[in-house]
């Protein structure tokens, strides 16, 4: 007996970015994500997406790293820094390289090459939902921990002493929620890719400590006392936090 995918209901369709090259693949992902009630935008290359970005926003961006001319990496490190939507990268089979680099660069996830379709479906949601669950959770709501104030709802983190916004990706966003709400407490690498992303982490999986990584240095020279490594355990926010709400 074959049990059907359970479509969850938005309130708007969801849309979709998908670059690919491969106009095969392209087509069928583009297929199999409108069977699921996203309205799907595809397009061949990088100059194809921007002229589509000029006049609209996706809310998950999907991009294939080998692409004619600019490649996937090159395009995601442009648009992650201020982009309002997730994106994921779609690389390889066993191409560790690009999934790292990806991540560095402000990915959201990534799906190895090829794909199977279920899988596809649920990060896509998984990425949503997450958006959403984080925006319900916190509303109008301020963290502040050291000299960093976290602003929930602008989703953005500035320093409090030079009034300079650390240019936080929604990946890196999501993290640092899970931390300041948790404040002293262990959290795993499976419960952070969990809540983060929707997944649990195979036994290579690296995502979570390139995301790390990556906030640490955003904290600046402090970061890795801050948030501290727990060995065999996780990380840990290892300072008070003061939240309000406003």
């Amino acid at each position: 007996m074959r049990i059907a995918m359970q479509k969850p209901s938005y309130d708007t369709p969801r849309r979709v970015a998908l670059v690919e090259d491969d106009v095969d693949l392209r087509g069928l992902t583009a297929a199999l994500l409108e069977e699921e009630g996203f309205l799907v935008s595809a397009f061949a290359d990088g100059h194809m997406l921007d002229a589509y970005l000029l006049h609209e926003h996706p809310d998950v961006l999907l991009l294939d790293v080998m692409l004619p001319g600019e490649d996937g990496l090159s395009i995601c490190r442009r648009l992650a820094p201020n982009a309002p939507y997730r994106i994921m990268m779609l690389t390889a089979r066993g191409s560790d390289i690009d999934r790292i680099v990806g991540l560095e660069l402000g990915a959201d996830d990534y799906l190895p090459k090829p794909f199977n379709p279920r899988e596809l479906v649920a990060r896509v949601r998984a990425l949503l939902r997450r958006g959403v669950l984080t925006d319900e959770a916190t509303g109008r709501e301020i963290a502040e921990f050291l000299n960093w104030r976290l602003d929930f709802a602008a989703r953005s983190l500035t320093d409090r002493d030079t009034a300079q916004e650390a240019g936080l990706s929604s990946g890196e966003f999501e993290l640092l929620v899970q931390f300041v709400i948790a404040p002293g407490r262990v959290l795993s690498r499976d419960h952070l890719l969990d809540t983060t992303r929707g997944r649990m982490s195979g036994p290579f999986d690296r995502a979570i400590d390139v995301q790390v990584s990556k906030l640490r240095r955003k904290l600046g020279d402090d970061g890795a006392s801050i948030i501290k490594t727990v060995r065999g355990g996780g990380y840990v926010l290892s300072c008070a936090v003061r939240r309000s709400r406003v």
